[in-house]
């Protein structure tokens, strides 16, 4: 379990006003304005897996990923998921005096890639937890885009009528050959077909975008910005690339073959980036980072209050905000066409035709 800090950093609060003040549209600010008060987010291993980890798709997985630099309870026995939000729960209230309300942020691996009656069983087992004195107010979902076919959605759908659901789906790029690189298996028209069918149906749509990727240029990274606008996301999470011990990626740093991007650099491409995004789009997170044990580089990743507050001095320095550049599609996404749900057969055979996984138990107690 580990507290999902980038939702409401400690940092300057000028960053947290509302969307015609501040040239970022804050989370922390949208979520205060959504339940009155601090939401925070606790994140829950429910133990799945992924497509390009266990053969449906590929195997080895993203070649950056190793679940054990994003949530530290790979490294030791799983908890049921009931344990890992009541842990969660005192970890941040011992940091926070006053919080109204908990996010359960399903985080590592992918997590609509189970059967859909299981993933009933651990969404509402979340959003049932009570022991905390405040609510789990929702759920965020952290899954791939070529593994939400009509049965998931029509659950979360479900879910998004009574709770806050948001589902982020991991575009990092909308570039094949980044893609292709990263050992992810699925191209970008996944997410065009998964975002259009999932668009309007009650529950947020954030998008999960990488900076940094080798052989990625400026202008092909700010075409990744102006998808953004086109296919209507509701939020997205900006990273940095990074790389850590133990991963395909990790080993090609260490060995020189590939480097990260400067600190300077990435500042400056947050902002542009930002500046072509529609100006309501919730800004959830701009960097990302690991455990120190785990991370290679860059370094200068570790200091995420300071990342944010020289994106913040940018923006200040060129007098611009967030959607100062943004060029609406000449099709409005509300008006996009609804496709044909085009899931893989081998990722919807393991959602909807196997039995239940060997997860962690559910039940309480």
């Amino acid at each position: 379990m580990t507290i999902d800090e980038p939702i409401d950093e400690p940092i300057d609060e000028s960053i947290d006003g509302p969307i015609d003040g501040p040239p970022i549209n804050n989370f922390g600010a949208a979520l205060r304005r959504r339940f009155g008060g601090r939401i925070q987010r606790v994140s829950i291993d429910a133990g799945f897996t992924c497509p390009n980890v266990d053969g449906a798709v590929a195997k080895g997985g993203c070649n950056f990923c190793d679940n054990r630099s994003f949530s530290p309870s790979r490294r030791v026995r799983l908890k049921q998921v009931h344990d890992q939000l009541s842990s969660g729960i005192v970890t941040v209230r011992e940091r926070y005096k006053k919080v109204a309300g908990f996010i359960a942020y399903f985080q590592p691996a992918t997590n609509t890639y189970a059967p859909v009656e299981q993933l009933r069983e651990v969404f509402e087992l979340a959003l049932s937890f009570q022991e905390s004195g405040a609510p789990v107010v929702g759920l965020a979902i952290g899954t791939r885009p070529d593994c939400l076919p009509e049965s998931v959605l029509e659950l979360i759908e479900e879910l998004g009528e009574r709770s806050y659901v948001s589902l982020e789906f991991g575009m990092q790029t909308i570039h094949d050959d980044g893609l292709t690189w990263m050992n992810r298996a699925h191209c970008h028209e996944d997410l065009i077909n998964a975002i259009d069918r999932s668009r309007g149906r009650g529950f947020e749509c954030c998008a999960h975008v990488i900076l940094g990727i080798p052989g990625e240029t400026h202008e092909m990274m700010m075409e990744t910005a102006a998808e953004i606008g086109r296919l209507g996301f509701d939020a997205i999470k900006l990273h940095n690339l990074y790389s850590v011990r133990g991963t395909p990626l990790g080993e090609q740093v260490l060995r020189g073959e590939i480097k990260m991007m400067e600190r300077d650099d990435y500042v400056k491409t947050v902002v542009d980036f930002l500046e072509r995004i529609p100006p309501e789009t919730i800004v959830e997170r701009v960097s990302g980072d690991a455990p120190p044990d785990f991370l290679i580089e860059p370094k200068w990743c570790l200091r995420k209050s300071g990342i944010r507050q020289s994106i913040e001095a940018e923006f200040a320095a060129r007098g611009s905000r967030q959607g100062s550049r943004y060029v609406p599609p000449e099709i409005p996404p509300s008006e996009r066409q609804v496709p044909a749900d085009n899931t893989p057969d081998a990722i919807r055979n393991q959602i909807e035709r196997r039995g239940r996984l060997p997860v962690l138990k559910m039940e309480q107690g």
